[in-house]
């Protein structure tokens, strides 16, 4: 068995997915390479190229230089043919929902979508796929011929455990009719620029309705600042007013994935945990002993905030 992994990148620039996807393929142990798609890609190859893969296929057209599902879906379904993996993965983006679909079409396979675990089982893969927004989990066991298709979940798995190495570029030009590419790309949407990148932010301290008022909100800033972490919401907060709604974290928010994730007064709802599940470390303060978050939370503490937070910052500014 083999496994293709299909990076995602814009204009030069990786989609951040791109790495967590191959930390997924890495962690299967099975023979892997890596694609990346678009025109004159010959630095992003030669990047991937340090990771530890069998082979990196470079998938160059000038069709391909800006995205359309035509033209990317037409180049997979070649480049599927010539490598003849046994899985492909993708990145779960909003441009792989785009085009998934379509090329899981094209070759007569079902794409398994947003998984969060896979593991190699047997003569084929065990998927895990979340439902009811991680109410369930689902196993999902691949049957019939190769390749079978599968989407990973943003933060299922760490970018920061891909394995360094050396591997071989191959060029791989594909055919693509420029009749066969109906849509006309045009200038790609910028959304309004985002005050705070909570994704890029190595330390967190998230608040949640617990903190009770929005005056109280200034207790848990100051702990940020003297941590030098981003403050961060879950959604009531957001929805109240009390912080912008560019601090929130979760499924209708940021999904973030710091190395220290602390938790103030959130008692765990998956909504939150979604967006927050890929953090290394995670500590939760919180009153109530049955609260959610103490099930995902490396270290917990049962406490009052009001008492417990206080207490923090001098020990912070002690130790600092």
């Amino acid at each position: 068995m083999s496994v293709l992994v299909v990076t995602e990148q814009s204009r030069g620039a990786w989609h951040r997915m791109s790495w967590e996807v191959l930390a997924a393929g890495q962690s299967l142990g099975l023979p892997l390479s890596a694609a990346v798609v678009g025109h004159n890609i010959g630095e992003l190859a030669s990047e991937l190229a340090g990771k530890k893969l069998d082979k990196v296929f470079a998938v160059d057209h000038e069709l391909l230089a800006d995205y359309t599902a035509d033209a990317v879906t037409a180049a997979l379904a070649q480049l599927i043919e010539l490598a003849k993996p046994s899985l492909v993965l993708f990145p779960h983006t909003y441009q792989v929902r785009d085009f998934a679909p379509k090329l899981a079409t094209r070759l007569s396979r079902v794409l398994v979508s947003d998984v969060v675990k896979i593991q190699a089982d047997g003569e084929g893969f065990l998927m895990v796929r979340q439902l009811f927004q991680g109410k369930l989990s689902g196993d999902f066991r691949t049957a019939g011929l190769a390749p079978h298709l599968a989407s990973v979940q943003a933060s299922a798995y760490r970018a920061d455990l891909i394995e360094a190495g050396t591997a071989a570029i191959e060029k791989f030009s594909p055919t693509i009719d420029t009749t066969n590419v109906r849509a006309r790309p045009q200038q790609p949407f910028r959304e309004s620029q985002r005050a705070v990148d909570l994704t890029a932010a190595g330390l967190i301290v998230a608040v949640g309705r617990g903190i009770r008022e929005k005056e109280n909100i200034a207790l848990v800033e100051e702990l940020a600042k003297t941590m030098g972490a981003e403050l961060a919401a879950s959604r009531p907060i957001c929805d109240n007013g009390w912080l912008p709604m560019e601090r929130q974290v979760g499924s209708s928010g940021q999904t973030v994935s710091p190395k220290v994730y602390l938790a103030v007064g959130i008692s765990g709802a998956i909504q939150h945990l979604v967006g927050m599940k890929g953090s290394k470390t995670v500590v939760a303060i919180n009153k109530d002993s049955n609260a959610p978050i103490f099930e995902i939370a490396d270290y917990g503490i049962i406490g009052d905030l009001f008492e417990v937070v206080p207490a923090l910052i001098e020990e912070v500014k002690k130790a600092r």
